[in-house]
């Protein structure tokens, strides 16, 4: 496909580096190196309003002080709480109710009493049968999560060397492969007696004709977004390189997401043990009294606290993750040529759980209220349709929109300078503006490239996994959904590898927005690649002399 002369590189390098007198940041000059010494902030430097209090951003590398306290000090009491009232509720647990329907009312005390003590009819012995369907299912997910490991490997490998080739061999299977889903499907329903006659030709043909849209519709945004390709192509292979440089985020993301795991055991143990708070009582039923348990009013209430500390512990360990990344990135970008920082994530893991925890917490608290809110909306928007309430949705959608991209780019500028929530929502919103840049584009086409690629090895993984079930098992149609797991545990794990590059494209695109700021140049790559981002004119700023101070 052609392109016109505004594609062209040359073109987008004479509109960026403009000889505007108000903009001498975009002026054709030659960028002084990366400084290899850190160049710390100044802690006063927040009380001036001017823009010079912007011109040394870069990577903290001294020490960090404590910020956003009052938010750790309010997940400390959440966390606190919820671990304190479930040991409560194990100590305080009524040892009768397992055996709760063995009491009966006695009229001479007017009280529940257990004739007889009775073994417990809730813990009862169910034997374990095993089935080809277990035994295939189980070890198929373990061949694939073996293999998982040396395709991220592979995966990384090719977008770090063979970009372009990945992603344009990558695309035509963005739309062969639904077609041929599509199709097959349609093909074994119509032949199957069992499946035609639970699912009618009628509906076969309208699910067939839908997903045939969806198809045109993928078609249409590659069609439109076609000369953003290739530049999505060079951001993809910076950030794939940047992350094979620290491959030690691949150690460390999962172990935090275990860490997550282990953190959860003793609260949902907590959960289970305060349903056993309560009595067993007399109440009348039908005119004849019977023995009920009755739940200690407390505990719905601590159902409550640990849910919504579980909600936030996720979310903020989340963006601990982010801020591992980030900080790990940053310190790699900044650094000298060829030269590779030493206990940067270990610097980072110190940094994000220790005096920038607070801005963590504070962090993930606001995209837990955002997830909350959208789930709320979505099931008013089910429940209590009408013009009003479609208004209302509207509007709370756009406001918790603006709050995930205020969010998206704020924890990844705490973690490179350690400042504040506040301060770093702040400073990056005027870092972008100052620039010219648009925090939109570098999430809209690599994201869903990366994605589409992760899509496609492993609907050809889900394809042989299938092919050598029916070949070299017995079972069945069973099969089908054997492969199905395989092809879900599979997209988990090399969505996690998508994810991780996300979030290094973000903190890059931050590096390189504080390097122009300053007129520098840490990494000479990442800014042939960047430089050609488009430039957002609604965030011009007005007219003014400006010095750069280098």
């Amino acid at each position: 496909m052609g392109s016109s002369s505004n594609d062209d590189p040359n073109n987008k390098l004479d509109s960026l580096y403009d000889s505007s007198a108000s903009h001498p940041f975009l002026s054709k000059t030659q960028y002084p190196s990366c400084s290899s010494s850190p160049i710390e902030e100044d802690n006063n430097s927040h009380e001036s309003e001017s823009n010079q209090q912007y011109l040394h951003i870069t990577y903290n590398h001294g020490p960090r002080s404590f910020k956003d306290l009052p938010f750790l000090i309010l997940f400390l009491l959440f966390l606190i709480s919820t671990f304190a009232f479930g040991i409560f509720s194990i100590f305080h647990r009524n040892p009768h109710y397992s055996s709760r329907s063995s009491f009966t009312f006695d009229p001479n005390t007017t009280s529940c009493v257990n004739p007889h003590l009775s073994f417990p009819s809730n813990f009862l012995l169910f034997p374990i049968h095993s089935s080809h369907f277990v035994k295939g299912l189980i070890w198929a997910l373990v061949i694939t999560f073996i293999l998982s490991f040396p395709m991220c490997w592979v995966l990384l490998l090719l977008l770090k060397h063979y970009t372009k080739h990945i992603v344009y061999a990558s695309l035509p299977f963005f739309i062969v492969i639904p077609i041929f889903l599509n199709v097959y499907w349609f093909v074994a329903c119509t032949v199957s007696s069992s499946c035609s006659l639970g699912f009618p030709l009628v509906y076969r043909i309208l699910v067939m004709g839908f997903v045939f849209l969806v198809i045109g519709v993928i078609v249409w945004i590659l069609v439109v977004n076609w000369h953003r390709v290739e530049l999505t192509v060079s951001i993809i292979g910076v950030a794939s390189n940047a992350l094979s440089r620290n491959l030690g985020l691949f150690g460390v993301l999962p172990c935090l997401s275990l860490a997550l795991v282990v953190y959860y055991v003793p609260i949902v143990v907590f959960m289970v043990f305060s349903t056993f708070n309560g009595k067993i009582v007399a109440k009348e039923l039908d005119g004849e009294y019977g023995c009920v348990w009755k739940q200690d009013s407390w505990v719905p209430a601590y159902f409550a606290l640990a849910i919504l500390t579980m909600l936030w512990s996720a979310v903020a360990m989340h963006e601990a993750q982010v801020y591992v990344i980030s900080g790990t990135i940053a310190r790699w970008y900044f650094s000298k040529d060829h030269e590779t920082p030493k206990r940067s994530i270990r610097s980072s893991l110190r940094n994000a759980f220790g005096p920038s925890f607070g801005t963590v917490c504070l962090s993930g608290l606001l995209a837990c209220v955002v997830r909350v809110l959208r789930t709320v909306v979505d099931n008013a928007r089910q429940e209590a349709p009408g013009i009003v309430n479609l208004v209302l949705q509207c509007c709370v959608n756009a406001l918790l929109a603006s709050v995930d991209f205020l969010n998206k780019f704020t924890i990844n500028f705490a973690a490179i300078t350690g400042e504040a929530y506040c301060s770093s929502a702040r400073m990056t919103y005027e870092l972008l503006r100052r620039n010219l840049l648009s925090a939109v584009f570098v999430e809209t086409i690599s994201f869903r490239l990366l994605a589409g690629i992760v899509f496609v090895l492993s609907a050809v993984y889900t394809i042989v996994v299938t092919a050598i079930l029916k070949a070299g098992t017995n079972l069945g149609a069973d099969s089908y959904t054997v492969a199905a797991m395989a092809w879900l545990l599979l997209i988990v794990v090399l969505g996690f590898v998508v994810v991780v590059l996300d979030n290094v494209i973000d903190t890059i695109y931050v590096c390189y927005a504080m390097d122009r700021d300053r007129g520098e140049v840490c990494k000479q790559e990442v800014h042939e690649v960047y430089v050609q981002l488009p430039i957002s004119r609604s965030l011009r700023q007005p007219v003014g002399p400006r010095t750069l101070g280098v």
